[in-house]
């Protein structure tokens, strides 16, 4: 929970200059289909819950106590986009992906961060498909 709170701490300390872009689901269909890749960050437990968007990359970024290792991440996400590459985010409700896209952005240097607002929970709401995890 610490690890939690300092990362908040952080992004509460960021300028607010630089912008994410929150995406709908129309957006993020229209993204997929450009081959803008998509990151799914959320937990495998989470994956296997609901499925996920076919084609998601799968790379946890906080476990189930709020740790995270940013480097690690950094590295399993290195092959799919680089700092100026496009790519999409996306976890249950939009929360989590909206705090890492903005540490991304403002404190990394990413410059095509796309966060769906309201993650995979709308997704499915909206009656959109999902797959197994690993499938």
């Amino acid at each position: 929970m610490k690890k939690v709170l300092f990362f908040l701490l952080l992004l509460l300390s960021l300028p607010a200059t630089a912008e994410v872009t929150n995406i709908d689901n129309a957006e993020l269909e229209k993204l997929m289909s450009q081959g803008v890749p998509v990151v799914d960050i959320r937990r495998p437990d989470e994956w296997q819950q609901t499925g996920i968007v076919k084609g998601s990359h799968l790379i946890t970024f906080f476990d189930k106590k709020g740790n995270y290792n940013v480097q690690a991440w950094l590295n399993k996400l290195a092959p799919i986009a680089g700092k100026n590459d496009p790519f999409i985010l996306i976890c249950r409700t939009g929360n989590r992906t909206g705090t890492v896209s903005r540490f991304l952005d403002q404190k990394l240097g990413y410059t095509k961060v796309y966060n769906v607002k309201k993650g995979i929970t709308n997704w499915i709401a909206e009656g959109k498909p999902v797959v197994k995890a690993g499938n």
